[in-house]
């Protein structure tokens, strides 16, 4: 029987090839990773005489071709959906139904959604305010033409509608947009010209805070406590870090540089009592 099977098996490695099977578990141990096997775990991998037996080597420059391979394939690209429903505003039209037109006209305040800006006050009537609603883009009834009018059907300069909110009292509205261009028929970014971009408005305000609250810890209140000498001194070093910035090292660099100066030249503005509404006039007596 012995001879039987060791003729039948021709020689090949018994079932037993990479542990012994004598004292095994009801669970298999798991594979050891290859070019890790700890040495007691070899002792079963013996000859008769005691030599360790060698595995059989496959010749890896001879590959079948029946051989599983792996294939690379590129990851597929995100799916991205086009948006199917139009924003909040759009999508409950009878939001806008309750409010109150005065002689068929209501005010609209429009702004930028980028930095809150305000860009023009124009009025709306109910079929503008609907066309506004269904096209995602503003339209306003003009009152010395008596008809209505598409913001950048001629000029390009259309505006795209991000958000569409009225008053308390319902009788004004807010149309938020992003421009694709400028709001003033003069060319300029706001029919409002001369007033202080909000960001600007924010951080005066916050540095007045500073000026009077004096928190711990604060940097400009560090400012205002060490005097309008320290202030000079920083605004030196801050128009120097521009100049430098400027001679070559990138548009990126500029722009910090450029923001930590109008920084501080904001906080020697708060110290002397000066808002950027004095300069904005002081610039307008240079124009020409």
């Amino acid at each position: 029987m012995v001879q039987t099977r060791r003729a039948t098996r021709r020689g090949r490695d018994s079932p037993d090839e990479r542990r012994s099977r004598r004292h095994e578990l009801r669970l298999r141990h798991r594979a050891p990773p290859r070019r890790h096997e700890r040495p007691e775990n070899r002792r079963h991998r013996l000859r008769r005489r005691g030599h360790a037996r060698s595995l059989p080597r496959r010749d890896r420059s001879r590959r079948s071709a029946c051989r599983p391979r792996r294939v690379t394939l590129s990851r597929p690209r995100p799916h991205r959906r086009r948006r199917q429903t139009p924003p909040r505003s759009r999508r409950n039209p009878r939001a806008m139904t309750d409010l109150k037109f005065t002689n068929g006209l209501i005010p609209v305040i429009v702004r930028d959604a980028r930095d809150g800006a305000i860009l023009t006050l124009a009025y709306m009537n109910e079929e503008s305010l609907q066309k506004t609603i269904d096209s995602g883009e503003t339209w306003f009834w003009s009152r010395s033409r008596n008809e209505l009018w598409h913001k950048g059907a001629t000029s390009g300069h259309t505006q795209k509608v991000v958000h569409i909110a009225p008053d308390c009292d319902r009788d004004a509205i807010v149309v938020t947009v992003e421009p694709n261009g400028p709001a003033c028929h003069t060319g300029a970014d706001s029919c409002f010209a001369d007033v202080p971009p909000a960001f600007l408005d924010r951080l005066m305000n916050v540095l007045r805070d500073r000026k009077a609250k004096r928190p711990e810890g604060s940097y400009s209140a560090r400012l205002f406590n060490e005097g309008r000498d320290k202030i000079l001194k920083k605004i030196g070093e801050e128009a120097t870090e521009v100049v430098i910035a400027a001679k070559g090292q990138g548009r990126e660099r500029m722009i910090s540089e450029i923001a930590d100066l109008v920084f501080h030249v904001s906080v020697l503005m708060v110290d002397e009592g000066i808002g950027w509404g004095d300069v904005a006039d002081e610039l307008k007596t240079r124009e020409r």
